[in-house]
């Protein structure tokens, strides 16, 4: 009896000490665990690849790192609406942890698939007007994020400084874009303050841009472009038929300058990614939740300025603008 009982003791204590081995790889396991990121992008071109890139390094530079402790599943929907949607279901089924919507039809389509999963906005232009928020300041849901809102009125001011005698602006953007509509109005209300007289144009697809520029730019002096993902998929489109008629092309983007824009005030798309990264990594550490996080708006713009391109159309860029590029900026030779 009496071995009984110690064979019985033996036991107790060897399983005790097995379940406490086997508990310390668990412990482990969640405090290594792997977090699920969903990127969804609504297309390709240089701006948002910028943004994608940033979003990145910011949540490296929040200690996520792909391959550790990060897993990252892109999703390029390629402009198609219904791929945006099947991509959107796939980041609800494998339960992602966070999802990330590059341009405002990405963030709405990830926002039609859930309320509760954390969604974070990489560049959207207005994401209360695109219904994505409440309010800019306390979102009250499960999504927050950053805006690229350029600052419309410095831009004005430069064309203006760059074109003291133009008097017609051509204001061109796509139909179905929210935030490229956004853009345009404010653009339109803010531009009689400079003396310019707007005419809008839009576009429905890129297929439109040649025809559409083409009349455009037999009526203006110059054109201004919103943060509009469709053109600025095909940038080098609109500046050829633009450089036909000299009409110089300014932007809200700084790659869209190097497509041949003259010169904007603009936002770093790579920043506005590094921004969205460290937001998102911020999530998923649980130092913030979405409803109490406000959008970020960028209070200032980088100056950018393209002198082949402002040489070819004959546009004297001043010493001033080019020692500010230089200095804060990006001059594109």
């Amino acid at each position: 009896m009496k071995r009984m009982i110690a064979l019985i003791a033996v036991l107790v204590v060897f399983l005790g000490v097995a379940f406490g081995v086997e508990s310390k790889p668990e412990q482990a396991a969640k405090t290594s665990s792997v977090k699920t990121v969903g990127i969804l992008q609504l297309m390709s071109h240089p701006a948002l690849d910028a943004i994608h890139k940033g979003i990145i390094q910011g949540l490296k530079n929040k200690g996520y790192t792909v391959g550790k402790n990060l897993k990252i599943d892109f999703q390029n929907a390629e402009n198609d609406q219904s791929n945006l949607k099947t991509m959107s279901q796939r980041f609800a089924s494998e339960k992602a942890d966070a999802m990330i919507g590059i341009a405002t039809p990405s963030a709405q389509a990830l926002a039609n698939v859930t309320s509760t999963t954390p969604i974070i906005l990489g560049a959207i232009t207005d994401p209360k007007g695109a219904k994505l928020v409440n309010n800019n300041t306390k979102p009250g849901g499960n999504i927050t994020g950053v805006s690229d809102q350029a600052p419309v009125k410095a831009q004005l001011k430069l064309i203006r400084q760059l074109m003291p005698d133009a008097k017609t602006l051509g204001v061109i953007s796509t139909s179905s874009d929210d935030s490229a509509q956004t853009q345009a109005r404010l653009v339109t209300k803010e531009a009689p303050n400079e003396g310019f007289t707007v005419k809008n144009y839009t576009i429905s697809s890129t297929n439109d841009l040649a025809q559409v520029g083409g009349q455009m730019v037999n009526q203006v002096d110059a054109v201004f472009v919103p943060t509009d993902n469709t053109i600025a998929s095909a940038m080098q489109t609109l500046v050829k038929v633009a450089n036909v008629k000299k009409v110089p092309v300014f932007p809200t983007v700084d790659t869209m300058v190097k497509d041949g824009g003259v010169a904007t005030i603009g936002i770093n798309q790579f920043h506005l990614g590094v921004v969205t990264g460290e937001m998102t990594a911020d999530v998923l550490s649980g130092k913030s939740k979405p409803a109490t996080t406000p959008i970020h708006f960028e209070t200032t713009g980088e100056l950018i300025l393209n002198t082949k391109q402002a040489k070819l159309l004959g546009i004297k860029l001043p010493a001033s603008l080019l020692k500010e590029a230089e200095k804060n900026g990006e001059v594109i030779k």
